[in-house]
C-alpha cells in the first residue's frame, strides 16, 4: 500500500465517521448551540477546512456552491476586529451530507496530484502538504469526536472505523 492509498483511506475513514454523526443526529440536536455552536455549524465547519486543506493552496479554493459567507467560522473573525462570524439560517441534513460528499470526492480528486514534500499552501501553516494531510484528518476526527459525545449524551453511538479499503491505484 502506497502513502496517497493510506491517506485517502484515512481521510475518507474520518469523513465516514462524521458522516454517522450527521446521519444519526435528532431534529432536537440539529439547532442545539450546547455546549458552544450549533451541532450543523461543527459539521459545516469541519467539512469548509477539509475541502479547503485538500486544494493546493488559498488561491486555489473555490468554496462550496452552496457556501454562505462566515459560515465556516465557529469563533471570532480572525482578523481584526474580531468579530463575531454572520451564523446564516442553518444548513439543512442534505445539504450537509450533499457537501461530505463532495469532500469525499475532493480527497480522491486532489490526493492524486498533491506534491506530498511540497509548502502546506496556507501562510498559517508552517509545514509540509504531508503533514498538513495529517493535520486536516486530525481536524475532522476532532470535531467527529465532539459530535459524537453530543450523540452519546443523547443515548446515541456511532461506530469507530479504523480504515477504508481503498484500491492500490486510487
Amino acid at each position: 500500500m502506497n502513502i496517497r492509498t493510506i491517506i485517502k483511506s484515512q481521510y475518507h475513514a474520518s469523513l465516514d465517521m462524521l458522516g454517522q454523526t450527521i446521519v444519526k443526529c435528532p431534529e432536537s440536536l440539529w439547532q442545539s448551540k450546547a455546549p458552544a455552536a450549533f451541532y450543523w455549524h461543527v459539521a459545516y465547519h469541519a467539512l469548509f477546512y477539509t475541502h479547503l486543506y485538500l486544494q493546493p493552496g488559498e488561491a486555489d479554493f473555490e468554496p462550496w456552491a452552496k457556501h454562505r459567507d462566515e459560515s465556516q467560522f465557529l469563533g471570532s473573525l480572525p482578523w481584526p476586529p474580531h468579530a463575531e462570524p454572520k451564523i446564516p439560517d442553518p444548513y439543512t441534513r442534505d445539504q450537509v451530507l450533499e457537501y461530505l460528499d463532495f469532500c469525499h470526492q475532493q480527497v480522491d480528486a486532489q490526493l492524486d496530484c498533491v506534491d506530498l514534500e511540497g509548502a502546506s499552501g496556507f501562510d498559517w501553516l508552517p509545514f509540509d502538504k504531508l503533514e498538513l494531510q495529517i493535520y486536516n484528518i486530525r481536524h475532522i476526527q476532532s470535531h467527529a469526536g465532539e459530535l459524537s459525545q453530543r450523540l452519546a449524551e443523547a443515548g446515541i453511538e456511532i461506530d469507530w472505523i479504523g480504515m477504508r479499503q481503498m484500491d492500490e491505484g486510487a
